[in-house]
């Protein structure tokens, strides 16, 4: 399948072309994935925290690995790159003054960390994590049609063996993981959209 783009998607072309692809193309520029990364990177977060953290894996050996862990699934090894989305709360807490918008100065660096402190200090390092993965959530959405919208396709995968992809990847065991993601260009095409209309998933309050 030639999926080559001459320009970049609006958002609505890269929401409604979207589809979930597991055969990939076995090439992609760095420089495009770096491009992605960085986009996706602008997603908001719950006071500026980004929890979010990416594993790029690239290496034939690694991603044979990494399929294992996760159930054998070949989009790992198909496509070029596979970014593991995960959150790291303890790291957070640990920079919290890196968060704080350099506009705000040293008192927005001390306001930030008595935020955090407040906020997540009294927490079981468990609750907080998954508190932070919730945020790392929005950064896989943006993820996925930052992908697309620069002419690339991609499949979230939920399915794996977070324990397993924690050791082989050298993750702090408090850490979780939001998603594993195969990036590329797609060499097969995804399933049509099948999806519940607006007015069987909407009310009005």
């Amino acid at each position: 399948m030639n999926n080559t783009l001459t320009r970049t998607l609006t958002v609505k072309e890269a929401i409604e072309t979207r589809h979930s692809i597991r055969k990939f193309e076995p090439t992609m520029p760095k420089e495009d994935l770096l491009e992605i990364l960085r986009l996706a990177s602008l997603a908001p977060s719950a006071w500026n925290a980004q929890t979010w953290r990416f594993v790029v894996v690239e290496t034939p050996e690694v991603k044979e690995k990494l399929q294992a862990a996760a159930y054998g699934q070949t989009q790992v090894t198909s496509a070029p790159y596979t970014i593991v989305i995960y959150s790291d709360m303890e790291d957070v807490l640990a920079t919290a003054e890196e968060t704080s918008h350099p506009a705000y100065g040293e008192e927005g660096k001390a306001r930030q960390r008595q935020t955090f402190e407040g906020a997540f200090g009294s927490q079981s390092v468990e609750a907080r994590a998954a508190w932070a993965n919730t945020q790392a959530n929005i950064v896989l959405g943006y993820l996925l049609i930052a992908t697309r919208g620069l002419g690339y396709d991609s499949v979230p995968m939920l399915g794996f063996e977070p324990g397993k992809v924690k050791e082989l990847l050298g993750l702090p065991a408090h850490v979780q993981i939001a998603a594993i993601l195969p990036v590329g260009k797609a060499a097969q095409e995804g399933h049509p959209h099948h999806r519940h209309s607006v007015e069987r998933i909407t009310r009005f309050a």
